[in-house]
């Protein structure tokens, strides 16, 4: 038996959650994503990819009946208090899609991750239909709001992870604890990106800067351009020395005075995103892509667990089967 447990990924984005499933030991067998400049950044970074571009309304999940895990990064404007929170009324809403395909693919397990309004009251009733919808197609199912910086992140970002586990493996699995220690702070997480360029202030910004960020918002393509969010997050990011009103092409030079603004590779890194990872397309393209990510640290602590649970079961049903046959 392989180590490596297979995936297929809806509305997979820029990649965050994909690489954290990567970290965990996945293996992605297709990853279905609306946006093409999002398809392009994953295209660049991991060429082998099977990425499907497209609506996930459109993707034949048939091929895949032998993948093991069904993940996904629904859309997040159906639940989000910053919209209207119609839920299922929501054209948005790509739960039932979401349904289908799991009914398709039936695999091991579900994750999926989605913004803390879907714990709201008012949704109290839907969430317990998807309870419902998932129990009859064989998973126990349960969600949790996770806060990133509880796994080194350096920012808040509460978000919700639903998991789903078939009921042979649901007894092995357990929510990921919070990792010892505190999250690195925005200064120490930026300092060396801010003194690229020579700034003489660099090391005085970080020590000012002694705080986990608050939590990046990516805004949308019809709302929300390169910035670090409204009014009240933007004075939130003041408090640590940064000018939150756009993004900058490049780090400050050496003779800065003021607030710095980030750049998209300093608010990637705040959202856990490795150096390396490339996002394509202008500033504001990769900005929103960046913002709307799932930080790749929290999905792999999720995902770790779902992997132990269902490799446990695997490796002891088969020594049963040896045992058996011996």
């Amino acid at each position: 038996m392989s180590n490596r447990l297979s995936s297929v990924e809806l509305c997979a984005g820029a990649g965050g959650q994909a690489l954290g499933l990567e970290a965990a030991g996945y293996s992605h067998h297709a990853l279905v994503e609306i946006d093409a400049d999002a398809c392009k950044t994953l295209r660049l970074n991991r060429p082998e990819w099977n990425v499907f571009e497209g609506d996930v309304k459109n993707f034949d999940p048939r091929p895949y009946k032998h993948v093991d895990l069904v993940a996904g990064g629904l859309p997040c404007p159906p639940f989000s208090v910053a919209g209207k929170q119609l839920g299922d009324k929501d054209e948005r809403n790509l739960f039932p899609i979401a349904i289908d395909i799991i009914d398709e693919i039936r695999p091991g397990a579900v994750m999926i991750e989605n913004v803390r309004g879907f714990l709201d009251a008012v949704f109290e009733d839907y969430r317990q239909s998807l309870k419902e919808q998932l129990n009859a197609l064989g998973y126990k199912v349960g969600w949790r709001l996770l806060s990133a910086s509880d796994y080194s992140v350096p920012q808040l970002r509460p978000r919700v992870a639903i998991v789903g586990i078939r009921h042979a493996f649901a007894d092995k699995f357990e929510w990921p604890e919070p990792l010892p220690g505190d999250a690195p702070t925005v200064g120490a997480t930026l300092q060396d990106l801010m003194a690229a360029r020579g700034w003489v202030g660099a090391k005085r910004w970080a020590k000012q800067a002694n705080e986990i960020a608050p939590t990046i918002v990516g805004g949308s393509k019809k709302h929300g351009g390169p910035d670090l969010g409204p009014t009240r997050a933007r004075r939130a990011w003041a408090a640590l020395g940064v000018n939150g009103s756009t993004i900058a092409e490049e780090s400050p030079d050496r003779d800065f005075v003021g607030m710095p603004r980030l750049t998209n590779r300093m608010v990637a890194r705040i959202q856990g995103f490795p150096d390396e990872w490339q996002f394509w397309g202008r500033k504001t393209t990769a900005y929103r892509q960046i913002g709307n990510a799932f930080p790749p640290p929290v999905a792999a602590a999720v995902a770790s667990k779902i992997s132990e649970a269902m490799m446990g079961s695997l490796v002891k049903s088969r020594s049963r089967r040896k045992s058996v046959a011996g």
